[in-house]
């Protein structure tokens, strides 16, 4: 069956007032946060594949999205990039659609019209958009979480969670497009963004991820607390110090992150801009985190 431009699966899911997860890459998923939120979501709630884009190459350019080629009991299979959609059903309700979603690179009307046919064919109650930017935050604090939400509210408090409507004027995706649809829609739109430190770029941070899933289960209570990968995450960060502490002009940096936020701590309107984003890296510490994060992908 098609629905736009995605080819769905038969037998077509009846799913009870779905609520949507959805995520962007690369825009907005430093740190591969909304993805792994997503996978351990859909890993714990049990989810089934629902759709992919027919032809992905209408919209996405493969010299910028690379294929994949991988030996399968000794043949060549190649992966072509995609977006792609996942469900999970509840006992109770509200079921689940999981969006996996790569920004376009052509055609990308018809690309987020497709969307929003599928959140109108389902009959979507609430669309949800999770996502993580990199800031002048330091490692050694918690991390910042930031998002709407609208008329929802939270049945536990989450330290270091702010809701805040975003001002930003200027160049931006194609995406916002489907955030506009949904508001036409009159569908119930909230979105989460966790501030990652801009001097440390790990390809999966799991603190991020952690404070993601913390937000969550304080407004769905099927999603557990504990569902976080907390232990690995701490562990990411900490293995930082012994490094920061080496260097002192990285060490005076983070000092002046950690006073910029401890003195934002209680306000719920940030400065424009922030001293501290005018503390340029030198190019040593550069190639020096970019070493350390590299070490902490492989495991080292």
């Amino acid at each position: 069956m098609k629905i736009g431009a995605f080819q769905i699966q038969e037998p077509v899911p009846q799913l009870r007032n779905p609520h949507v997860f959805g995520m962007v890459r690369p825009w907005v998923d430093v740190g591969s946060v909304g993805s792994l939120t997503l996978n351990r979501l859909e890993r714990y709630l049990g989810s089934k594949d629902l759709g992919q884009l027919d032809r992905p190459g209408q919209f996405f350019d493969f010299t910028r999205y690379r294929p994949t080629v991988k030996l399968v009991q000794g043949n060549r299979e190649v992966t072509i990039p995609n977006s792609f959609i996942r469900y999970a059903t509840t006992e109770n309700g509200p079921d689940y659609l999981f969006f996996h979603l790569l920004e376009p690179h052509a055609n990308s009307e018809e690309y987020t019209e497709s969307i929003l046919e599928i959140i109108k064919h389902f009959n979507v109650q609430r669309y949800c958009r999770l996502g993580a930017m990199y800031d002048a935050v330091p490692h050694t604090r918690p991390l910042l979480v930031t998002g709407t939400l609208g008329s929802v509210t939270q049945h536990k408090p989450v330290a270091n969670f702010k809701t805040r409507r975003s001002t930003y004027q200027g160049p931006t995706t194609i995406m916002n497009l489907v955030s506009e649809g949904v508001d036409k829609l009159q569908i119930e739109s909230i979105n989460f963004m966790v501030h990652l430190p801009q001097y440390l770029q790990l390809e999966e941070d799991y603190n991020g991820t952690s404070r993601m899933i913390e937000v969550l289960s304080s407004i769905y209570q099927n999603i557990p607390g504990d569902l976080a990968p907390v232990r690995r995450g701490q562990r990411q960060y900490r293995e930082l110090n012994t490094a920061v502490d080496r260097n002192p002009e990285l060490k005076s940096l983070i000092q002046q992150m950690e006073a910029y936020y401890d003195a934002q701590a209680d306000s719920e309107e940030p400065k424009a801009q922030p001293a501290v984003e005018a503390t340029s890296l030198s190019p040593e510490i550069e190639q020096f985190l970019s070493e350390l994060g590299q070490q902490f992908d492989k495991g080292q």
